[in-house]
């Protein structure tokens, strides 16, 4: 599991998790509860595994785009 935080009270968590016997990427919101244990919020998206090259392949050409308008 992967996780990057949102803000003071949020984090992105990115994990591989399995539902009915399919294997997938999820990428979900948590939040800090007044209980101090942090839950899941219904914010997120769960993809199947096989579409995680063509994830990787958008965000890097994304991140080529602001690389190019970082360098302009």
């Amino acid at each position: 599991m992967v996780v990057l935080p949102k803000n003071s009270r949020e984090e992105l968590r990115v994990c591989i998790d399995t539902f009915k016997g399919h294997v997938l990427l999820n990428l979900r919101i948590w939040y800090l509860g007044k209980d101090g244990d942090m839950h899941p919020t219904r914010k997120g998206v769960a993809l199947r595994a096989e579409s995680l090259p063509d994830i990787i392949a958008a965000l890097t050409s994304l991140q080529m785009t602001f690389d190019a308008k970082d360098s302009a």
